[in-house]
């Protein structure tokens, strides 16, 4: 069925060059690795840099991105695991990394630090929560995933604003990633477990006329043969 057809069922989204609105392409990549992704710990907002491993797949997602794209802009969390992250995509390009903190990871409050095993001594119902009905925690002093998921959208919503018919590299956090996802396909929270982000994972979506379309998840076969893990 034709772009012609479809405009008369009044079907949305059509290409832009159809209807004239304008879209803009989002590179959302997770950091790399950290010694605190290695032996699992909440790891929120300590600032855990990255070990050897991750520097090496920061440097193959920035190869990847340089092969494919020419971004406009780089925009990071502001802990330095996601900064080191963007330093390195970002010189490829000669381009400055603008902190954003709608890109930053959960607040993890009194769980930061802690090991799973360690935070369910503490709080077994609200862990046995977070990992079989996510969206229904709020965090002990920290922050729920519809808080994140506010700020991070707030945040997407005025880069693609700011960036008209433009490439843009974002880097974050497994959490913040999912749920910015999530909004992408329209899903809810409560479908947080149920997307994967690895390590320096690179997802591409696009927006346009205030909706979404993804074109990449969790690729990381920018790793398979440049980093030794």
């Amino acid at each position: 069925m034709g772009d012609r057809w479809l405009g008369r069922l009044g079907v949305p989204n059509l290409p832009s060059h159809i209807h004239g609105v304008s879209v803009i392409r989002f590179i959302l990549v997770r950091h790399g690795q950290t010694e605190w992704n290695r032996v699992e710990r909440f790891r929120g907002r300590a600032d855990v840099p990255l070990n050897e491993v991750g520097l090496a797949q920061a440097a193959a997602a920035g190869q990847r991105i340089a092969a494919e794209w020419l971004p406009t802009a780089v925009y990071t969390s502001p802990l330095s695991r996601a900064m080191a992250t963007a330093e390195v995509i970002a010189a490829h390009f000669d381009l400055p990394i603008v902190p954003l903190g709608g890109l930053a990871d959960i607040h993890y409050g009194d769980w930061q630090g802690l090991t799973p095993e360690e935070a369910q001594a503490g709080w077994p119902d609200l862990i046995h929560a977070w990992y079989t009905a996510p969206a229904t925690v709020q965090i002990p002093s920290g922050e729920s995933l519809a808080g994140l998921r506010d700020r991070a959208m707030a945040a997407i919503h005025e880069l693609a604003a700011r960036h008209t018919d433009q490439t843009v590299v974002l880097v974050g956090h497994t959490v913040v990633n999912r749920v910015i996802l999530l909004a992408v396909l329209g899903l809810g929270n409560e479908r947080f477990w149920r997307l994967r982000q690895d390590n320096c994972a690179v997802n591409v979506f696009e927006a346009e006329g205030g909706d979404f379309t993804l074109g990449l998840l969790n690729d990381t076969c920018h790793l398979i043969q440049r980093v030794k893990r």
